[in-house]
């Protein structure tokens, strides 16, 4: 059971970004699938998350409007679109999984590496 999180990289202001989480090993159709970040000297925080089955989502406040998070169950693949990105979205991404929707990092079990994105002004 691994996640596996891609697509970080340097851009400039008001560009965009899309990461990706694959699951390998198993198929998460019964879990919510979810993105933190965590910038240096902050603590990790929620950004996005969807039901896998529903599709059902979930935005912080500061990128709703801005990103988009879907999903391929045929790919077994999550992915957040990062539009508009700013340079305070700079943080190492990290995807995770869980069975329940939370905001709460500690609550998720199964975690990705994280991906750099890096946005500059």
């Amino acid at each position: 059971v691994q996640l596996q999180a891609s697509g970080g990289g340097l851009v400039q202001a008001g560009g965009s970004l899309r990461l990706s989480c694959a699951a390998l090993g198993r198929t998460f159709s019964s879990y919510v699938m979810a993105w933190f970040r965590q910038a240096p000297g902050k603590e990790r925080e929620f950004v996005s998350a969807i039901h896998w089955s529903g599709g059902v989502t979930y935005y912080s406040d500061s990128v709703k409007g801005r990103f988009t998070i879907s999903r391929d169950n045929a790919k077994n693949t999550v992915y957040l679109q990062m539009n508009s990105l700013k340079p305070e979205d700079t943080a190492v991404y990290y995807c995770a999984a869980d069975m329940v929707y939370t905001r709460l990092p500690a609550a998720y079990d199964i975690w990705g590496q994280g991906t750099l994105v890096t946005v500059s002004s």
